[in-house]
């Protein structure tokens, strides 16, 4: 059994590295915290299953969002592999800041993530998009498209 210090400061850790990662704009920084295998989910886009396929889908945000950048609010872990992160992104969209919050739950294998999952309100992202017609022609070569279900 791992101690409640250990579990702690291994997220607390790991947390530091999203900072970093989301501070540098950059798909290649943000596949650093991936495993080869890793699953993401979220309500806007499709899952994506596999580093190379994560970089594309980051690539696509960053082509849609140059500046996106994370900022932290509180995070919380259980065990050493589950990591709970809550934190609102930013950036340009069509000449006007645009934000949105999210919570990551993160499954962890070796420190990396194996698995995922996002919660947002993608609905009302892409209304804000809607609502900047300016960003549209870089949003649409961005490659981004959203889930329809």
């Amino acid at each position: 059994m791992t101690s409640t210090h250990a579990v702690a400061a291994g997220a607390a850790e790991f947390v530091e590295r999203f900072e970093r990662a989301w501070s540098q704009s950059s798909a290649s920084a943000l596949i650093e915290l991936l495993t080869d295998d890793v699953v993401l989910k979220q309500p806007t886009i499709p899952d994506v299953v596999g580093k190379a396929a994560a970089h594309e889908a980051f690539a696509r945000i960053f082509g849609a969002f140059p500046d996106l950048k994370a900022t932290v609010h509180r995070w919380a872990a259980q065990e050493e592999d589950l990591v709970f992160v809550e934190f609102t992104l930013h950036g340009e969209f069509g000449g006007r800041q645009l934000s949105w919050p999210a919570v990551d739950r993160f499954f962890l294998r070796d420190g990396l993530v194996a698995e995922r999952v996002t919660y947002a309100d993608g609905g009302q992202l892409f209304l804000e998009i809607l609502k900047r017609p300016r960003g549209w022609r870089r949003f649409a070569a961005s490659g981004l498209r959203p889930r329809l279900k």
